[in-house]
């Protein structure tokens, strides 16, 4: 198995959770080996975060936890496919939910480089 999110970089593109800030998008940084995924994000309304979990082919699994802007914290569990767009770079299209919530929401982030 290649480490194929090792290293790449994310930026959230839309949210069913909230509105994503164009000019301050959440972004997120991916390190994997091996399957094991991990990584960090900040921005838009999200002070840091962290997740950890794993990729099997196209399919992530993670769980995450970050500190709110404006106060607080969430976690919760999610899974991801990835695509990739015409230009080449990755999509993640993820459905999650926060821990407590029986609310499903989907976010889409989209490879920076």
């Amino acid at each position: 198995m290649t480490d194929l999110l090792n290293g790449r970089s994310f930026v959230m593109e839309s949210s069913t959770a909230s509105a994503v800030d164009p000019d301050a998008p959440t972004a997120f940084t991916y390190h994997e080996a091996n399957g094991v995924i991990w990584g960090e994000y900040f921005g838009d309304t999200v002070i840091h975060g962290r997740f950890a979990g794993t990729r099997d082919d196209d399919r992530i699994s993670i769980a995450y936890t970050h500190a709110l802007k404006a106060g607080g914290r969430a976690s919760g569990r999610s899974d991801s496919r990835i695509e990739t767009t015409e230009a080449g770079l990755l999509r993640l299209v993820e459905e999650f939910q926060f821990a407590g919530d029986d609310v499903q929401h989907e976010s889409v982030c989209i490879e920076v480089v």
